[in-house]
């Protein structure tokens, strides 16, 4: 069995059925033992697409997503969304094909270092020397991907090895993944007694729990518990304005779980976002981020813990807690906080209002009961996630970076044919990847993409009139003549634009009926990303 054969059947063992790849030299052997395999490739028009394809693969299925790129620049065009899919705790396996072993040193075609470029932003990386390793390497990259905190890794194969005869018939026994922490006893005690000791708790989970089909369970815990507990997997995090005006809550509450989510920026660094005699507990899969806790929270820190958060949020809720406290006051005064979407009155423009095309779009999603949102980043990218919301959402996540939306969304359908797959973006967001419309054709995979047109870098646009002033705007404008509904067309895809409010519904209509990858180009009025308050009323920053 050949070096690419051992590869391909290791993939296949563990369930990986599709893979999203753009082509190149170096990774043609895996190319030909995917067909054995049977193997799907997407086949992508640019290597970061592939990357971002197999983190949204992760998001929606909850498996491995992989991507297989070449070497040079195949695999250096890829690395960039290996943060994106760090930073949103998606299990990302990322193969690149690699110049030979037997060339090392020598100056061979596209030689380069790829396990230095990609060692900060994956759990691991790695590159193969022995073609005995192939299949174990595929199974303990696989294993720590999906290992708390999941993440990207990445394998790099060289050449010779893919290509040699392995002298195997079979592939080596599969290496078992290692058992996820449970929550010691002793600080699963402390923990519920600080919880049936407050009168207003929360939980904030971090991204790898915001996931759809952890939704049930984290539903499930909060009723058993009696505490509400907050998805937090925004970069806007204590202003995100899908979290309506939470913010106020998590500063009044008693006791505060950390169950995954990091001390960061989102947070202010714990600097302000808690109440001062607030106590709080976190529990977290990795060292590192305990310490880090440990040494922002001071005195505020009052349990720490090593585990696995979803096994320690059940081992939470199987605990008999005896009395349970009567906080539906809590409850409902959090629930109103998140559903806070108090608007000030806008200044009176002929363009559609951001929050007008958003709550069209929502009336379309409801009438399906399969619907995935995607909601790329940018100041309209934040009003989608206020005002739209699906059953599966992907976002841009953690790490900020804007453009993989269109990516997104084609994985999202791959990976659920029969769902409605909706993506809103801005013109600036849709510029990154909108090449991909023609993969979406040639995939068959049908979905609607939703651009907010303002004819700019509108985030930047928001800062640079804040900080330097009108007279002061630059690098911020866009095309007035930037056609996207047609360019999608002429891809293979539907297209139209829009530019008056009556017009948003049967364009919304018409597009999804179209059954094929479509693009509605709306001119929008451009206002910054809302800020609610919680006094019913929208702050813009």
């Amino acid at each position: 069995m050949l070096g690419a054969a051992l590869v391909a059947k290791a993939l296949k063992r563990q369930g990986v059925s599709t893979i999203f790849s753009l082509s190149g030299n170096q990774i043609m052997p895996i190319y030909d033992a995917c067909i054995d395999a049977r193997i799907r490739i997407v086949h992508v028009r640019h290597e970061a697409a592939a990357v971002f394809m197999a983190d949204a693969w992760a998001q929606v299925t909850g498996e491995i997503g992989v991507a297989l790129l070449t070497a040079g620049p195949g695999v250096s065009n890829g690395i960039a969304p290996l943060f994106s899919a760090r930073l949103s705790e998606s299990p990302v396996l990322l193969l690149s094909g690699d110049s030979p072993l037997n060339e090392d040193g020598m100056g061979s075609f596209q030689e380069m270092d790829q396990v230095t470029m990609s060692r900060p932003l994956t759990k691991l990386s790695e590159r193969v020397r022995v073609i005995e390793a192939l299949a174990p390497a595929v199974d303990r990259a696989i294993a720590t991907a999906l290992a708390p905190r999941q993440g990207p890794v990445h394998l790099a194969l060289p050449f010779d090895l893919l290509t040699a005869e392995s002298g195997l018939d079979e592939l080596p026994a599969m290496i078992e993944p290692a058992a996820h922490s449970p929550l010691p006893s002793a600080a699963l005690a402390e923990i519920a007694a600080l919880l049936g000791s407050a009168s207003k708790p929360l939980i904030l989970v971090g991204p790898a729990d915001c996931r759809a089909h952890r939704q049930t369970a984290l539903k499930q815990c909060s009723d058993a518990l009696q505490v509400p507990i907050i998805p937090m997997e925004s970069p806007r995090g204590l202003r995100d304005p899908s979290l309506g005006a939470v913010a106020a809550c998590i500063a009044e509450a008693d006791v505060v779980v950390l169950l995954g989510k990091q001390i960061d920026f989102t947070l202010g660094f714990a600097r302000s976002a808690f109440a001062a005699g607030a106590r709080v507990a976190v529990i977290d899969p990795e060292a590192q981020a305990l310490d880090r806790a440990t040494r922002l929270l001071g005195p505020k820190l009052s349990v720490r813990c090593q585990a696995d958060t979803a096994e320690a949020l059940a081992s939470l809720c199987a605990t008999d807690r005896g009395h349970k406290p009567d906080r539906a006051g809590w409850s409902t005064q959090v629930a109103a906080a998140r559903a806070e979407r108090g608007l000030a009155t806008p200044e009176p423009s002929s363009a559609i209002s951001s929050p007008a095309l958003c709550q069209a779009v929502q009336t379309q999603i409801d009438a399906s009961e399969n619907t995935i949102l995607v909601c790329d980043g940018g100041e309209f990218g934040q009003w989608a996630q206020a005002f739209c919301s699906a059953p599966i959402r992907l976002i841009n996540g953690m790490s900020g970076a804007i453009g993989g939306g269109i990516c997104y969304a084609i994985a999202a359908k791959i990976a659920r044919p029969d769902a409605q797959v909706v993506l809103l973006m801005g013109d600036g967001t849709a510029g990154f990847h909108f090449t991909e419309f023609d993969t979406a054709v040639r995939e068959g995979a049908a979905f609607t993409a939703i651009i907010g047109n303002d004819l700019r870098w509108n985030a930047e646009h928001v800062i640079q009139m804040r900080t330097y002033g009108a007279d002061r705007l630059i690098g911020c404008s866009l095309s007035e003549t930037a056609r996207y509904d047609r360019a999608a067309a002429a891809l293979g895809g539907y297209g139209a634009s829009v530019d008056r409010a009556d017009q948003l519904v049967p364009a919304l209509r018409a597009a999804m009926a179209s059954g094929r990858p479509a693009c509605l180009n709306v001119q929008i009025d451009g206002q910054p990303a809302p800020v609610f308050t919680g006094k019913a009323v929208a702050a813009t920053h």
